[in-house]
């Protein structure tokens, strides 16, 4: 006799699995861990190490902890731990790069139920939470020095926060703001370790599309409402205000829309949510970027839609089929 097997939706699986989902994942950020250790050597390096087997210690210990079995292998742990040391300054120093690796899975996930489970990106958590707690070490950085140059890492501003500067003290964008586009490019600038290269972050980004792991809704949205919006300050004042493409290139604007504010667990499921989302992430960093504190604001933008997603998911599901039909028919 055969067996009728009842469950929710989708009836048909895709054939993807977590593991595999998250080694593409890991495999699109290589060229911008590369990047990173070329031009910030062996400091960027050491806070991947860190950050990544941080994650995977923290995870083991937590699941031993709470009686379940440990899911390091899916490889969800590794890419928190990544992510993690691309939001790190190189030369962040180790207990507090392993510091946010245990928040990051400890707070930032386990305490929620595990992967799947956790509201908020926990990433950028750990993040958040460093540069609360110790400003000064996670708003130091370095000019880069390529491997083979000989040079010495030097204490210097980012170009996000050279102009937050200029414009705090003299009302102006400085000079240094609107220089070589080429080198935001291809990271040859004081930043994060992951910040520092756009055209490594979007070819990794263009891998998942290909994967099909990727949709534009989030990310089209989201530097596409930077791009607009900065746009038009820019054009009211180009003396105080950045153009675009300083916006684009300069900061985590890059590495947030397509690989933070991308995440599965954390952003709507429908299309017409993950468009609120993304153009909400690009309105929130630019208003933070221009009028806030701090020079960056991707981070604060990310958690804070996060937390919106449940509203979001709730204003945007869709209709059931028939429903109309069957309130007509009361």
């Amino acid at each position: 006799m055969s067996q009728l097997y009842l469950s929710s939706s989708p009836h048909v699986h895709s054939g993807e699995t977590t593991s595999a989902v998250m080694r593409a994942v890991i495999y699109s950020l290589i060229p911008a861990c590369l990047v990173a250790v070329y031009f910030f050597g062996p400091s960027a390096l050491s806070v991947l190490l860190i950050a990544t087997l941080g994650c995977l210690a923290t995870e083991a210990v937590c699941q031993r902890l709470m009686r379940q079995p440990v899911t390091i292998s899916d490889g969800s742990a590794a890419i928190t731990g990544i992510l993690l040391a691309l939001n790190l300054p190189p030369t962040c120093p180790w207990w507090m790069t392993l510091l946010g690796a245990v928040i990051a899975i400890a707070v930032g996930k386990q305490v929620y139920g595990g992967l799947g489970a956790n509201p908020f990106n926990p990433a950028l958590v750990a993040r958040v939470v460093l540069l609360i707690s110790f400003p000064v070490q996670m708003t130091t950085w370095s000019k880069p020095a390529p491997i083979g140059s000989g040079l010495d890492l030097v204490t210097t501003a980012t170009p996000l926060g050279e102009w937050k500067n200029a414009v705090m003290l003299t009302g102006k964008m400085p000079e240094a703001a609107s220089g070589s586009t080429i080198n935001y490019l291809l990271g040859n600038m004081p930043g994060c370790v992951g910040e520092v290269s756009a055209l490594a972050l979007l070819l990794g980004a263009a891998y998942l599309f290909y994967r099909k792991i990727l949709t534009w809704h989030i990310p089209v949205t989201f530097v596409g409402t930077v791009v607009v919006l900065s746009g038009i300050f820019w054009l009211v004042n180009p003396a105080k205000y950045p153009d675009p493409i300083f916006h684009l290139l300069t900061g985590g604007l890059v590495l947030g829309a397509f690989y933070m504010a991308t995440d599965m667990v954390t952003t709507p499921v429908s299309p017409k949510g993950m468009l609120i989302f993304g153009v909400g992430c690009g309105v929130l960093t630019v208003l933070i970027r221009l009028f806030g504190g701090y020079p960056e604001g991707v981070s604060f933008a990310i958690l804070l839609m996060n937390a919106a997603t449940p509203l979001i998911d709730r204003y945007t599901r869709p209709k059931i089929f028939g429903a109309l039909k069957a309130e007509g028919a009361k």
